[in-house]
Protein backbone atom coordinates (compact mmCIF):
# COMPACT_ATOMS: atom_id res chain seq x y z
CA UNK A 1 0.00 0.00 0.00
CA UNK A 2 1.51 3.64 -0.73
CA UNK A 3 1.94 5.66 2.07
CA UNK A 4 0.31 9.49 1.91
CA UNK A 5 2.98 12.33 3.32
CA UNK A 6 0.60 13.95 5.29
CA UNK A 7 1.48 17.67 5.90
CA UNK A 8 0.88 19.04 9.97
CA UNK A 9 -2.53 21.02 9.67
CA UNK A 10 -1.87 24.78 10.82
CA UNK A 11 -1.61 28.00 9.82
CA UNK A 12 0.33 28.92 7.17
CA UNK A 13 3.92 30.07 8.19
CA UNK A 14 4.97 32.77 5.07
CA UNK A 15 8.55 31.74 6.07
CA UNK A 16 8.55 33.62 9.34
CA UNK A 17 9.72 30.30 11.26
CA UNK A 18 12.99 31.03 9.06
CA UNK A 19 14.00 34.23 10.74
CA UNK A 20 15.30 32.45 13.98
CA UNK A 21 17.83 30.64 11.42
CA UNK A 22 19.15 33.89 10.13
CA UNK A 23 19.46 35.22 13.66
CA UNK A 24 21.07 31.87 15.53
CA UNK A 25 23.61 32.82 12.41
CA UNK A 26 24.09 35.98 13.51
CA UNK A 27 24.67 35.28 17.27
CA UNK A 28 27.23 32.51 15.96
CA UNK A 29 29.14 35.03 14.24
CA UNK A 30 28.69 37.56 17.04
CA UNK A 31 29.93 34.91 19.29
CA UNK A 32 33.32 34.02 17.01
CA UNK A 33 34.48 37.46 16.93
CA UNK A 34 34.16 37.86 20.99
CA UNK A 35 36.20 34.44 20.95
CA UNK A 36 38.54 35.89 18.81
CA UNK A 37 38.54 39.25 20.45
CA UNK A 38 39.05 38.19 23.86
CA UNK A 39 41.37 35.60 23.15
CA UNK A 40 44.81 37.30 23.73
CA UNK A 41 43.73 38.53 27.04
CA UNK A 42 43.83 35.28 28.50
CA UNK A 43 46.53 35.10 31.17
CA UNK A 44 46.54 38.86 31.38
CA UNK A 45 47.11 39.05 35.27
CA UNK A 46 47.42 43.27 35.09
CA UNK A 47 43.32 42.82 35.12
CA UNK A 48 41.40 43.14 38.08
CA UNK A 49 40.08 39.19 38.65
CA UNK A 50 36.03 41.01 37.93
CA UNK A 51 37.43 41.91 34.74
CA UNK A 52 39.10 38.28 34.28
CA UNK A 53 36.09 36.04 35.55
CA UNK A 54 34.09 38.72 32.87
CA UNK A 55 36.50 37.07 30.09
CA UNK A 56 36.69 33.57 30.61
CA UNK A 57 32.51 33.08 31.61
CA UNK A 58 32.50 34.98 27.90
CA UNK A 59 34.89 32.79 26.66
CA UNK A 60 33.03 29.67 27.64
CA UNK A 61 29.31 30.88 26.75
CA UNK A 62 31.13 31.63 23.08
CA UNK A 63 32.76 28.17 22.64
CA UNK A 64 28.71 26.64 24.08
CA UNK A 65 27.32 29.10 22.10
CA UNK A 66 29.03 27.52 18.62
CA UNK A 67 28.41 24.26 19.47
CA UNK A 68 25.50 24.39 20.24
CA UNK A 69 23.87 26.72 17.14
CA UNK A 70 26.01 24.43 15.14
CA UNK A 71 23.71 21.50 16.57
CA UNK A 72 20.64 23.59 15.67
CA UNK A 73 21.74 24.32 12.90
CA UNK A 74 22.07 20.57 11.60
CA UNK A 75 18.33 19.98 13.09
CA UNK A 76 17.01 23.17 10.94
CA UNK A 77 18.69 21.75 7.88
CA UNK A 78 16.95 18.35 8.20
CA UNK A 79 13.39 19.95 9.08
CA UNK A 80 13.37 18.37 12.33
CA UNK A 81 10.45 18.96 14.72
CA UNK A 82 12.94 19.06 17.39
CA UNK A 83 14.26 22.44 16.46
CA UNK A 84 11.69 24.69 18.03
CA UNK A 85 11.96 23.54 21.09
CA UNK A 86 15.46 22.90 21.12
CA UNK A 87 16.12 26.32 19.91
CA UNK A 88 13.58 28.05 22.33
CA UNK A 89 15.87 26.35 25.32
CA UNK A 90 19.28 27.44 23.48
CA UNK A 91 17.57 31.11 23.14
CA UNK A 92 16.68 31.52 26.81
CA UNK A 93 20.21 30.07 27.89
CA UNK A 94 21.42 33.24 25.96
CA UNK A 95 18.89 35.41 27.02
CA UNK A 96 19.88 34.51 30.81
CA UNK A 97 23.64 35.04 30.18
CA UNK A 98 22.84 38.35 28.57
CA UNK A 99 20.66 39.41 31.92
CA UNK A 100 23.47 37.80 33.81
CA UNK A 101 26.08 39.40 32.54
CA UNK A 102 24.80 43.15 32.27
CA UNK A 103 23.61 43.17 36.22
CA UNK A 104 27.05 42.33 36.90
CA UNK A 105 28.84 45.00 34.46
CA UNK A 106 26.16 47.08 36.14
CA UNK A 107 27.15 46.45 39.54
CA UNK A 108 30.81 45.49 39.72
CA UNK A 109 32.68 48.95 40.30
CA UNK A 110 35.63 48.16 37.84
CA UNK A 111 33.08 48.03 34.69
CA UNK A 112 31.93 51.51 33.56
CA UNK A 113 28.25 52.26 32.51
CA UNK A 114 27.87 52.41 28.55
CA UNK A 115 24.64 53.39 27.42
CA UNK A 116 25.27 52.01 23.81
CA UNK A 117 26.56 48.03 25.19
CA UNK A 118 22.90 48.58 27.31
CA UNK A 119 21.26 49.14 24.68
CA UNK A 120 22.67 46.42 22.33
CA UNK A 121 22.51 44.16 24.99
CA UNK A 122 18.54 44.93 25.09
CA UNK A 123 18.43 44.58 21.24
CA UNK A 124 19.78 41.07 21.25
CA UNK A 125 17.58 39.95 24.01
CA UNK A 126 14.11 41.41 22.31
CA UNK A 127 15.38 39.84 18.77
CA UNK A 128 15.52 36.64 21.11
CA UNK A 129 11.99 36.93 22.31
CA UNK A 130 10.41 37.51 18.89
CA UNK A 131 12.41 34.32 17.52
CA UNK A 132 10.89 32.41 20.68
CA UNK A 133 7.49 34.27 20.09
CA UNK A 134 7.97 33.05 15.71
CA UNK A 135 8.44 29.50 17.07
CA UNK A 136 5.84 28.95 19.49
CA UNK A 137 3.03 26.43 19.16
CA UNK A 138 0.48 27.57 16.53
CA UNK A 139 2.58 29.98 15.23
CA UNK A 140 2.83 27.65 11.75
CA UNK A 141 6.56 26.76 12.28
CA UNK A 142 5.11 22.82 12.70
CA UNK A 143 4.40 23.03 9.01
CA UNK A 144 8.08 23.24 8.34
CA UNK A 145 10.23 21.37 10.73
CA UNK A 146 7.82 19.00 10.80
CA UNK A 147 10.38 15.66 9.97
CA UNK A 148 10.15 12.90 13.14
CA UNK A 149 12.65 12.04 15.55
CA UNK A 150 13.94 9.33 14.02
CA UNK A 151 15.83 11.46 10.89
CA UNK A 152 17.39 13.81 13.38
CA UNK A 153 21.22 14.11 12.49
CA UNK A 154 23.49 12.15 15.16
CA UNK A 155 24.82 14.94 17.28
CA UNK A 156 28.35 13.63 17.57
CA UNK A 157 28.46 13.18 14.02
CA UNK A 158 27.38 16.88 12.94
CA UNK A 159 29.56 17.81 15.77
CA UNK A 160 32.67 16.37 14.89
CA UNK A 161 31.74 17.75 10.96
CA UNK A 162 31.34 21.47 12.19
CA UNK A 163 34.25 21.52 14.33
CA UNK A 164 36.83 20.62 11.24
CA UNK A 165 34.26 22.78 9.16
CA UNK A 166 35.64 25.46 11.73
CA UNK A 167 39.13 24.65 11.89
CA UNK A 168 39.49 24.60 7.79
CA UNK A 169 37.05 27.58 6.91
CA UNK A 170 38.54 29.89 9.37
CA UNK A 171 42.27 28.66 8.25
CA UNK A 172 41.42 29.39 4.41
CA UNK A 173 39.27 32.28 5.52
CA UNK A 174 42.14 33.80 7.47
CA UNK A 175 44.69 33.12 4.37
CA UNK A 176 42.26 34.36 2.09
CA UNK A 177 42.05 37.70 4.12
CA UNK A 178 45.24 38.05 4.66
CA UNK A 179 46.35 37.50 0.73
CA UNK A 180 43.29 40.57 0.05
CA UNK A 181 44.25 42.99 2.63
CA UNK A 182 48.01 42.39 1.06
CA UNK A 183 46.43 43.10 -2.08
CA UNK A 184 44.77 46.55 -1.18
CA UNK A 185 47.22 47.80 1.01
CA UNK A 186 49.70 47.55 -1.95
CA UNK A 187 47.07 48.61 -4.50
CA UNK A 188 45.90 52.05 -2.38
CA UNK A 189 49.47 52.73 -1.92
CA UNK A 190 49.10 52.46 2.08
CA UNK A 191 51.16 53.92 4.76
CA UNK A 192 53.37 51.02 6.35
CA UNK A 193 54.64 53.80 8.82
CA UNK A 194 54.68 51.59 12.27
CA UNK A 195 53.29 48.58 11.02
CA UNK A 196 49.72 50.48 9.45
CA UNK A 197 49.92 48.23 6.31
CA UNK A 198 50.79 45.19 8.31
CA UNK A 199 47.86 45.96 10.65
CA UNK A 200 45.34 46.02 7.94
CA UNK A 201 46.23 43.16 6.47
CA UNK A 202 46.13 41.05 9.80
CA UNK A 203 42.77 42.52 10.53
CA UNK A 204 41.38 42.06 6.71
CA UNK A 205 42.83 38.26 7.76
CA UNK A 206 40.98 38.85 11.06
CA UNK A 207 37.33 38.78 9.56
CA UNK A 208 38.20 36.66 7.16
CA UNK A 209 39.06 33.76 9.32
CA UNK A 210 35.63 34.50 11.72
CA UNK A 211 33.24 34.40 7.91
CA UNK A 212 35.25 31.42 7.17
CA UNK A 213 35.04 29.72 10.48
CA UNK A 214 31.27 30.09 10.32
CA UNK A 215 30.71 29.48 6.86
CA UNK A 216 32.58 26.49 7.06
CA UNK A 217 30.55 25.30 9.92
CA UNK A 218 27.68 25.63 8.09
CA UNK A 219 28.45 23.92 5.59
CA UNK A 220 29.75 21.00 6.93
CA UNK A 221 26.54 20.65 9.06
CA UNK A 222 25.06 20.78 5.13
CA UNK A 223 26.76 19.22 3.75
CA UNK A 224 26.24 16.12 6.54
CA UNK A 225 23.12 16.88 6.57
CA UNK A 226 22.43 16.56 2.69
CA UNK A 227 24.78 12.96 2.38
CA UNK A 228 22.63 11.52 5.19
CA UNK A 229 19.23 12.69 3.46
CA UNK A 230 20.58 11.13 -0.10
CA UNK A 231 21.04 7.59 2.02
CA UNK A 232 17.53 7.79 3.34
CA UNK A 233 16.28 8.18 -0.03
Amino acid sequence: MASINQQPAGRPDSGRSFIPVAWLIIVMALSAYGLISSWRLIGDFNLPESVLFLIYGGLTGGVVTILWGLYLLGLAFNRSARFPRHYTIGQVAIILWLVVRQAYTLLVPDFVFSAEGLGFTVAEIAIGLLCIYLLRRGAGADTVYANPEAVRPPLLVSLVAALLGIILGGAIGACIGFFAGSLIADATHMSCFEGACGFFAVFIGLGGLIIGAVGGGIFAIWRVNRRKAARRA
